[in-house]
């Protein structure tokens, strides 16, 4: 059950991460309270999920769902650029995760 609080929490990192985007500086007020209200949802699901998965292997998941979501929704939400460097290092996070999970075994 852990496991998918934590992967819930990585999901709204990612939504905080658009929506704090889109809130322009904290300048417009719906993405604004959208980004604090994911944020504290997802820090609270994080601070459950370590009562049982050690901190390491649940920031590393944690931080790595965050950035790999964020770098794929600013691709297809925000036009943002596609090249082989930004992929290879996405490849890399998930290496990393893949590494850090099977460590922990």
């Amino acid at each position: 059950m852990n496991w998918i609080l934590l992967l819930i929490a990585g999901v709204l990192e990612v939504v905080w991460a658009y929506f704090m985007k889109l809130s322009d500086g904290f300048s417009r007020l719906n993405p604004t309270l959208i980004t604090f209200g994911a944020m504290l949802i997802s820090f609270w699901l994080l601070a459950v999920a370590m009562k049982s998965i050690p901190l390491g292997t649940a920031y590393t998941v944690w931080t790595g769902i965050g950035a790999v979501g964020a770098f794929v929704v600013g691709i297809v939400f925000l036009a943002e650029p596609v090249n082989f460097m930004r992929i290879f290092a996405a490849v890399l996070i998930v290496t990393g995760l893949v590494i850090m999970n099977l460590s922990g075994s």
